[in-house]
């Protein structure tokens, strides 16, 4: 599966609003939280350290949630839902 690094403006903005299904991973760079507010489908969420080591995981997140800050979060990756096979303290390469 392609991850896309949403880096412009835009890509944070929307991210995976408004989608009625959803292919790609997402990684947003210097996030450490997100909102699934204007989501059509629920997805996996897995924030990372600066070492891309997995340090939260969220499955199953519906729309119209919020995941609020979290100490040390660098990375924060959408997944679509269960697609992921990873577990705390695992490292993450892309």
């Amino acid at each position: 599966m392609d991850i896309k690094i949403c880096n412009k403006f835009k890509d944070r903005l929307l991210g995976n609003c408004f989608k009625n299904n959803i292919k790609n991973i997402l990684c947003f760079p210097k996030c450490n939280s997100i909102h699934t507010f204007f989501m059509k489908v629920s997805i996996d969420v897995i924030m990372l350290d600066k070492n891309k080591r997995v340090i939260y995981i969220f499955n199953n997140i519906k729309p119209w949630r919020i995941i609020l800050p979290k100490k040390k979060v660098y990375y924060t990756l959408e997944y679509p839902i269960n697609t992921h096979k990873y577990k705390i303290k695992d490292l993450i390469e892309f």
